[in-house]
């Protein structure tokens, strides 16, 4: 069976991933990330959640605290407060972390390769090209092309994206098609109890829910 290593943020966009990468037909090796996020506690206990509905082959975790040395971001610094958002902000977004995505990456595919596996996946999304860098299809294409220069397996490593050109309420269309429990997911950014609902990712999770008229199944202020 093909194996998968799936970065399981706990959020909408990688969870529905998972989803997505189950039906294709990968085993599921979970990997989720510690970088020192506000809502760490909160992240970690969804992505557990949706690994054991995945029935994932394996589960690790994997702090990389050292962004909150580095700060930079209100994410990883709590003395920047996170800003309201603004659906459509075309510049940096102070909840960037520098350079995060490669960093995941290159954890990830050192997880696929050791276990023998044939992909990574990662749910970028075009919400997440402006202000976001290491989102962007180039971004992707340039470190597609680093996992096949810097590994050693027979046969090449694919980094998949398959949402890398769809918005939130598309993949939220699709996540409901294959009957993502987003009662376990978790997106916002400052909150870990109730959802705040102004920051750029509660706005971009409401706008999807009212895009389709559904309601989100979690918990607002």
């Amino acid at each position: 069976m093909k194996k998968a290593v799936c970065l399981l943020s706990g959020g909408m966009d990688s969870t529905t991933l998972a989803y997505v990468a189950r039906e294709m037909g990968y085993e599921i090796l979970a990997l989720h990330m510690n970088y020192g996020q506000r809502t760490e506690k909160k992240e970690r206990e969804c992505a557990v959640r949706i690994a054991e509905h995945l029935d994932a082959a394996d589960f690790v975790e994997i702090s990389l605290d050292y962004f909150t040395k580095f700060g930079a971001s209100s994410l990883t610094d709590s003395s920047i407060e996170v800003e309201p958002g603004v659906l459509g902000k075309a510049e940096q977004p102070n909840t960037y972390v520098p350079f995060r995505n490669a960093n995941l990456i290159s954890i990830a595919t050192s997880y696929c390769e050791a276990r023998n596996g044939d992909a990574v996946f990662i749910g970028v999304q075009s919400g997440d090209h402006t202000g976001y860098p290491d989102c962007t299809p180039q971004f992707i294409s340039a470190m597609q092309n680093v996992i096949t220069i810097g590994t050693q397996t027979e046969k090449d490593i694919r980094l998949i994206t398959p949402f890398v050109s769809m918005n939130k309420t598309d993949i939220l269309r699709e996540g409901l098609r294959l009957g993502v429990p987003y009662e376990d997911t978790w997106s916002c950014y400052s909150e870990d109890d109730a959802a705040c609902g102004v920051c750029s990712s509660c706005l971009s999770r409401l706008k999807a829910f009212a895009d389709i008229g559904i309601k989100d199944p979690i918990i607002y202020q």
